[in-house]
């Protein structure tokens, strides 16, 4: 078979070690692979890569994508569909390994459903918020640099008598700013499944203050639904305000400043989430995952994903997983709210 593979969406760590799982295990079972570029925009376009043992040594601890990922949506350009169905068939794939989040996957899903087209998922995104799956690699890692900031930010809140104001990544859901919160010691979170008002976070901030602690750290996803904060500002092919542009974690900085009267100070921590090399419980996911997607090929198994389900990795069906987001459940932000204040 001769197979291509891509990635799509934000890039995160552990890409790279699906990649070199799926043309390991792919090779050696005599399959031919080809590394499309760009994502979506490498099919669209024709842009491919030859893909080899020798192209993938030594690239498991690397961080981000050795094929380069874009936002292209096939869907929103004109002749874009017909443009990926020609190039698979003038490259004479007989498959594609797609790694992405809810929009590669997405497109992957509608592309299989509408076409047949011979499509593997494999699920990738720091946000943790794909269904179907108990966890995707890359959301492990963003996690731990998110921790690792806050533990941080600790000493120098503490030191001055300070607010900080953490903004980690999480446009739909909040399991960064949950989990990274839980595990750093957060004394307010706010995302966007538990729309809290800016008074209630400022009332946590003064019982605080009041019991004897000069200092808070709250943390807040990107994608919170601040009062009086306008969702404005460029959007990608999938609809998606671009949410470096939004600012919540200044506007919410501000507000805090304001009501309290308490020195506060924001931290952006931005695309640092995705950088750098995954954990070592990323680089083992990653890997599981890419072997079960190059099994899925193997066997003709397409328009299925690979799926973390407690400790064993399965197939769920595409358009299952890309049907509605995994959102943060209520017990783990009461988890987290046990410690507010």
């Amino acid at each position: 078979m001769r197979i291509g593979i891509l990635t799509g969406g934000g890039d995160c760590p552990g890409l790279n070690a699906v990649i070199r799982a799926v043309v390991r295990l792919s090779t050696d079972r005599g399959h031919e692979m080809i590394g499309v570029r760009d994502g979506w925009k490498g099919l669209t376009e024709g842009v491919f890569a030859p893909l080899g043992r020798r192209e993938v040594s030594g690239i498991l601890p690397r961080g981000g994508t050795i094929l380069g990922t874009t936002r292209t949506n096939p869907y929103k350009l004109d002749g874009g569909v017909e443009a990926v169905l020609d190039h698979l068939a003038e490259q004479r794939l007989d498959a594609l390994v797609a790694i992405g989040g809810e929009d590669t996957l997405g497109v992957a899903a509608r592309l299989h459903r509408e076409h047949a087209f011979p499509v593997v998922g494999v699920p990738k995104t720091i946000d943790n918020d794909l269904s179907g799956t108990d966890y995707t690699f890359g959301f492990d890692t963003a996690m731990t640099i998110a921790t690792e900031a806050i533990d941080r930010l600790h000493t120098t809140a503490e030191s001055h008598n300070r607010v900080m104001v953490v903004e980690v990544m999480g446009r739909h859901t909040g399991w960064i700013a949950v989990m990274s919160g839980i595990a750093g010691g957060a004394d307010v979170i706010l995302i966007p499944e538990q729309p809290i008002s800016i008074d209630e976070a400022c009332d946590d901030i003064r019982r605080r203050h009041e019991r004897g602690k000069d200092f808070s750290i709250v943390v807040v996803s990107e994608g919170y639904e601040l009062e009086g904060l306008a969702d404005a500002g460029e959007q990608d092919e999938f609809g998606h305000v671009r949410l470096s542009q939004r600012g919540v974690g200044d506007a919410l900085g501000r507000e805090i400043e304001k009501r309290t009267g308490f020195e506060t100070r924001v931290t952006v921590l931005g695309h640092v989430q995705r950088g750098g090399s995954p954990t070592p419980r990323d680089r083992v996911l990653a890997t599981r995952f890419g072997l079960k997607a190059a099994d899925l090929v193997d066997e003709g198994r397409f328009g299925q994903m690979a799926s973390l389900q407690g400790d064993r990795v399965v197939e769920v069906a595409l358009k299952d997983a890309t049907a509605e987001l995994k959102t943060v459940p209520p017990e783990w932000y009461g988890v987290a709210k046990a410690f507010f204040g």
